[in-house]
């Protein structure tokens, strides 16, 4: 990641907030981003914003209107938008996360935070380390890309919340027993 990829992925996100915020829909930060506003390294790949799935529309228009180019992959639980300096550069809008709707609850529980200079709501990031480790799958399970963050984020972390919302995962089981094992939680 260069300071340029960087520059690039902050300005879009800065993009899509100031879109988002001055003409809707409501809307919260979430992903690697969200935890990077909360303290955690920042990413390399792509920005992730949530709207209500009702809502999906709406936010697909605001950033088509702001210039980004939008586009609609075959998942049929997001879409993507390149803004048109970086069309390398992807901020996702995830309308459904790990098959769940998103609804007015999920976005009322976002907490504002200044972010890159912009004032937004961001998931708390104990809903966002749910969502990635919900994600975790027999094909998809890499335990040590979520140790940096959940170890720089760990005291803003819910961690009954957490054991509680992904009891049915066995991966995300045995992330919270390494956390706990390395010590980035209680043992409670």
């Amino acid at each position: 990641m260069t300071d340029a990829d960087n520059h690039a992925l902050r300005e879009a996100l800065r993009g899509a907030a100031s879109a988002l915020k001055a003409h809707g829909p409501p809307f919260a930060l979430a992903g690697s981003y969200g935890l990077w506003a909360y303290g955690a390294p920042e990413p390399v790949h792509d920005v992730d914003f949530v709207v209500a799935e009702s809502d999906t529309e709406a936010a697909a228009k605001t950033l088509d209107e702001a210039g980004f180019v939008v586009e609609r992959p075959p998942e049929d639980w997001l879409f993507k938008a390149h803004p048109p300096e970086a069309p390398e550069v992807t901020v996702d809008i995830l309308h459904r996360v790990n098959g769940s709707p998103i609804g007015p609850a999920e976005l009322a529980e976002a907490q504002l935070r200044d972010v890159l200079a912009i004032r937004m709501p961001v998931l708390p990031p104990s809903a966002i380390l749910v969502q990635k480790l919900r994600a975790l799958g027999e094909h998809d399970c890499d335990l040590a890309a979520l140790l940096p963050a959940t170890r720089a984020i760990r005291e803003h972390l819910d961690w009954e919340r957490i054991e509680t919302d992904t009891d049915e995962n066995p991966y995300a089981a045995a992330f919270l027993l390494l956390a706990q094992r390395l010590g980035l939680r209680d043992k409670s």
